[in-house]
């Protein structure tokens, strides 16, 4: 998975998940504001996180994530984590 594919994938499961607007969501734009998390949605983003790209999430990887380009480097880099076995 390429990851135009993997941030393609998602902004798709943000926009039906959250229910956010889809141009909202940009590089620069700040994750919790656009998609007006609270602690109870990270949790569900988290599950959302795990079912779509098999992947465990702690809490801790949070720290640092602030606008959807974190949340991308994150994924991807978690995905090609999974690829890639120790």
């Amino acid at each position: 998975m390429s990851n135009e594919d993997i941030i393609t994938k998602i902004n798709g499961f943000l926009v039906e998940e959250f229910e956010v607007e889809a141009d909202k969501i940009t590089p620069d734009a700040v994750l919790k504001d656009v998609l007006e998390l609270d602690s109870l949605d990270y949790v569900d983003l988290v599950v959302v996180i795990e079912s779509n790209f098999g992947f465990k999430v702690k809490g801790e990887d949070f720290i640092g994530i602030n606008t959807f380009e974190d949340f991308y480097n994150y994924i991807i880099s978690k995905v090609n984590e999974v690829k890639q076995p120790a």
